[in-house]
């Protein structure tokens, strides 16, 4: 009798938790007709009232529901996966002076039409079994993380900082410090995260709409917005990750900075194929809450609030979140659930929250207690979850398995950053 292997189980798995999404018919109400919850939301309670006491049901009720709840009204709803024609368009096998083989990869989507991924894999050389890797979307193009006159440049590529591709390339080498995780016997793979569905309002809506089934000009309050299609594009890179031999398909970690950080972490929440994800400074609608007090929404004379809130988010980047989340503008506490729960629904895998202690538009402090809600989730899925009171001390790692760090500095990506994220990683990520 045929036995599909570990990898086709990886693959089987995340269709069906794609599947499930769209499973049960559910109804919404209104958000306006939301009722008002000052309070978080427990992660533990059914939209009927009643108390989630099981690990089966948190997986079988709890955690469908929530994902739901999460599509309607913030992120848009999940396309269906798309397969996708893989072509390895360049390989270096002597990258980072002999540590390391690069690949260059092209994942051709049969949807939307003409979708692109170019997918960036160094793996270390040396190594007798499969490495684990990070994946995760970077903002500047695969060619600035290594100064490497080969590496392709997007073909729609625009840099963020103004600079030519010359001036652009090699300029993250530092922001993703390859050769440590080489060093460590880690993979990373990346790809820029416009080469789907630009980080531009107008560019993005276009694109948003080939990702509709209706085809229609605008896009519905609960259609696919940016980050859900970030995530999802996430998603297929997975697919081909745990048919890569060069990789452990049992160790694939995510990680981001900022909204790439928020996308990591919905597309963690989304695939139970990730076995750990590391959301940087990832903010409002990512890992901070929608839920803030007066004193620090409230906007000051420089016209902005001390941290980022569900209005500014909107206002700013329109194309991130769907048309429902827009309606909690002023009116957050509507929601029915908050960014903890969307931590919890990675339960039972490792979350490390990243911050910096000068990131307050982040809301570092918000961040830690996003991970004390999740805590009873945690508990009850995987026996243990965040096992601190309180935020360690500055540049103290926690290394729970709902692990957090915040170190002095700003709003960055760092290689002190990484070498943290790998020891929590050789923490959590060890065969």
């Amino acid at each position: 009798m045929f036995a599909p292997s570990p990898r086709a189980l990886f693959c089987l798995a995340a269709m069906s938790l794609a599947a499930s999404l769209h499973a049960e018919e559910a109804t919404f109400a209104d958000p306006s007709a939301l009722p008002m919850n000052f309070k978080l939301p427990a992660p533990l309670i059914l939209a009927n009232g009643r108390r989630v006491a099981t690990r089966e049901a948190w997986m079988t009720k709890r955690a469908p529901e929530l994902r739901r709840l999460f599509q309607h009204y913030e992120y848009g709803t999940f396309p269906a996966p798309a397969k996708a024609e893989v072509k390895v368009t360049r390989e270096d096998k002597a990258a980072l002076g002999g540590k390391a083989t690069l690949r260059e990869i092209t994942l051709s989507l049969a949807q939307p039409e003409g979708a692109e991924i170019h997918l960036l894999l160094v793996t270390p050389n040396g190594v007798s079994k499969p490495a684990p890797v990070f994946l995760g979307l970077n903002f500047n193009g695969n060619h600035a993380l290594l100064a490497d006159p080969l590496i392709a440049v997007p073909p729609h590529w625009k840099s963020m900082k103004g600079l030519t591709v010359e001036q652009s390339r090699g300029s993250e080498i530092d922001t993703w410090a390859l050769d440590q995780a080489i060093a460590r016997g880690y993979a990373i793979a990346t790809f820029w995260n416009g080469d789907v569905v630009p980080d531009d309002k107008a560019a993005a809506e276009e694109m948003l709409r080939k990702f509709r089934s209706s085809g229609a000009d605008e896009r519905g309050l609960a259609d696919t917005a940016t980050i859900a299609a970030w995530a999802w594009c996430l998603h297929r890179a997975v697919d081909y990750l745990v048919t890569d031999p060069a990789i452990d398909a049992k160790r694939v970690a995510l990680v981001g900075h900022s909204r790439n950080g928020k996308t990591a972490l919905l597309a963690a929440a989304f695939d139970e194929r990730v076995a750990m994800v590391v959301p940087s400074q990832a903010g409002c609608g990512g890992t901070a809450p929608c839920r803030v007090s007066a004193d620090l929404s409230a906007v000051g004379p420089n016209g902005r609030s001390i941290v980022e809130t569900v209005q500014r988010i909107n206002t700013s980047f329109p194309h991130w979140f769907c048309g429902n989340f827009k309606a909690f503008n002023e009116q957050p506490a509507r929601l029915p659930f908050d960014q903890h729960e969307m931590i919890a629904l990675c339960a039972p895998r490792p979350v490390l929250i990243s911050c910096a202690s000068e990131d307050l538009w982040a809301n570092p402090l918000g961040q830690f207690e996003m991970l004390r809600a999740a805590d009873p989730v945690y508990k009850l899925v995987a026996g243990d979850g965040l096992g601190a009171a309180q935020a360690p001390a500055m540049s103290q790692l926690l290394p729970s398995r709902l692990g957090y760090y915040i170190r002095p500095g700003k709003h960055s990506m760092t290689r002190e950053d990484w070498k943290v994220w790998l020891d929590y990683a050789d923490q959590w990520m060890k065969p």
